[in-house]
């Protein structure tokens, strides 16, 4: 299958995303060249079509999140509908071949929880089809524009939430379409995110997450555009604010066309569904502003679900619980309203104000962005069930001591081999922009490794590499007790063991941390959130979305 985007070597891949003379450039801080026209403007094809750029992107990752807790909410009395869970589709979890071990149980034994929300722009309804618009598109395959890591902490005290916007770049590995078998390759280069939905289903956006990340996921949830404006009417509306009247609307045409007063405002319906899409309006007009409109939605969302927990018609009650159930695709781990009462249980447990809504930290690549090391910052706390609000009441153990049980150890990773059993390629990343590489350093530790039992390490001369810090990497999940292993030895914390698809084997890059001497000294590790990841609490009830000037009204 033609996959559509650029390509990480700059080759256009197909017309997804082509230039259109009336477009304006991506503003600073954007996503891409797009907008959020009105309903009758058509929107972005899937691979193999061609849709106009005056898209209407249907931002619905609020469903997702209101459609777990407002199920929660009915109680235990709605179970009885058992042809609820008839609603509910279901979908493989992993369609990847690989696997990413899951979290070592804390000392209560609990575990943390990772859920990926995913917003599919499906046209596979006339409902779906009048709210998206692009009736050429009716049928085909559909895209995951809209993707969000939930993240449930093993204590349930906070959760934090990522989201990756929809043109960033990845390698999206091999999948498998568990429905007819079809095997879609791993791409060559990087493709949009948004693509990995149409290589067999959401388990393969589960699968491209898992890679880039190297974070466990227990669940999806997926939903189309139809429950949106049906669930944001049951709960009586969502309070939102603007520093000023806001008419999206632009002189040719584009915009959501939301339009508000200054002030707060309750929003239902298509008018939440304006504020979900709009751009033109907000701040600088880009993606970026537009993620922190959604950011804000959803937590006065969550903050009015908590004031209310019951709603007051069981009329409408049951009527939401009907709609949230037909908008869903989750996997078997969530098949039944049972199962979705039980965890949105475990998400109620958490206060507002321990709840962190961030978007992944990027920069552009052309048109497209592709993840910054304060995205690997970011990822790694969630590895490590670190609350993004700095809220911990104390720091946790670092992973590897953690991992001292041996019957710990083997569940969070394969077993390693006996020292003198592990292949080691030993590399010289001390060059930096301003050092020369330290002579002699890939030789030095490989004998190291020899005099430690690891009597295959062998020195890599072929090439010139350079590595702010050490870091092991291996290229498949077989080999991650060995990679582990490694690192323990070396003292190398286990944020600094990577799996990566450009080694072939178990390989230390002596980075430029350690540029002599025989003894690893890991530098200290910063857990605080990056800035870049514009952090919002979700108790903040005071946040007030920015109006761009050219989009207000008298």
């Amino acid at each position: 299958m033609t996959q559509s985007g650029v390509r990480e070597d700059g080759e256009r891949q197909s017309v997804r995303h082509e230039p259109d003379p009336d477009e304006e450039e991506p503003t600073p801080g954007g996503r891409s060249p797009d907008d959020d026209a009105s309903a009758q403007d058509t929107d972005m094809p899937g691979p193999g079509r061609t849709r106009s750029p005056r898209r209407r992107r249907l931002l619905k990752w609020s469903a997702l999140v209101l459609a777990v807790l407002i199920l929660g909410t009915a109680g235990a009395g709605y179970l009885y509908y058992r042809h609820l869970n008839g609603n509910i589709k279901k979908d493989t979890l992993n369609l990847g071949d690989s696997k990413v071990a899951a979290p070592t149980p804390n000392a209560a034994g609990q575990t943390p929880l990772n859920i990926l929300l995913i917003g599919s722009d499906a046209r596979d309804s006339k409902e779906n089809q009048k709210l998206g618009g692009a009736r050429e598109t009716f049928g085909a395959t559909p895209l995951a524009d809209v993707q969000m890591l939930l993240h449930l902490s093993a204590d349930r005290t906070n959760m934090s939430v990522i989201s990756m916007p929809r043109d960033t770049l990845v390698k999206i590995p091999k999948c498998t379409d568990p429905d007819d078998g079809k095997v879609y390759e791993a791409t060559q280069g990087r493709a949009m995110t948004n693509q990995s939905l149409g290589h067999g289903g959401p388990g393969c956006a589960v699968a491209t997450w898992q890679e880039l990340t190297g974070i466990h996921i227990d669940h999806f949830i997926m939903v189309d555009f139809a429950g949106v404006v049906s669930m944001a009417d049951a709960v009586g509306g969502v309070p939102v604010c603007v520093d000023a009247n806001i008419h999206s609307r632009t002189s040719d045409g584009k915009g959501s066309g939301l339009r508000l007063e200054k002030g707060t405002s309750y929003i239902q319906g298509e008018q939440a569904l304006q504020w979900l899409r709009t751009r033109y309006g907000f701040e600088d007009g880009s993606d970026l502003a537009r993620a922190k409109a959604q950011h804000m939605y959803m937590n006065a969302m969550v903050r009015q679900l908590r004031d209310n927990m019951t709603l007051s018609s069981p009329n409408k009650l049951r009527r939401l619980a009907e709609e949230a159930t037909r908008a869903m695709t989750v996997d078997p781990g969530l098949d039944t309203v049972k199962k979705l009462y039980d965890l949105s249980d475990e998400l109620r447990r958490v206060e507002p104000k321990r709840i962190t809504m961030t978007t992944m930290p990027n920069r552009y690549v052309g048109a497209r962005v592709e993840p910054t090391e304060d995205a690997e910052q970011l990822f790694r706390l969630v590895r490590e069930d670190i609350a993004l609000d700095g809220k911990d009441k104390a720091k946790k153990p670092a992973a590897e001591k953690a991992s001292a049980d041996p019957a710990a150890e083997k569940a969070s990773a394969d077993p390693a081999a006996a020292d003198d059993e592990i292949a080691v390629q030993v590399r010289n990343g001390t060059r930096t922009d301003t050092l020369a590489p330290a002579r002699g350093r890939a030789g030095t530790v490989a004998g190291l490794l020899k005099e430690e039992g690891f009597t295959q390490a062998v020195a890599d001369t072929d090439g010139s590499w350079s590595e702010d810090k050490t870091l092991v990497r291996y290229p498949s999940a077989d080999l991650e007790g060995d990679a582990q292993r490694l690192a323990k030895a070396l003292g190398i914390p286990s944020s600094s063991v990577k799996r990566s698809t450009d080694v072939s084997g178990i390989t230390l890059v002596v980075g430029a941390d350690w540029r002599e001497g025989t003894d690893y000294k890991a530098p200290e590790e910063n857990d605080r959130t990056p800035k870049s990841a514009e952090a919002l609490n979700g108790a903040d009830d005071k946040a007030c979305m920015q109006v761009n000037p050219a989009f207000t009204w008298d």
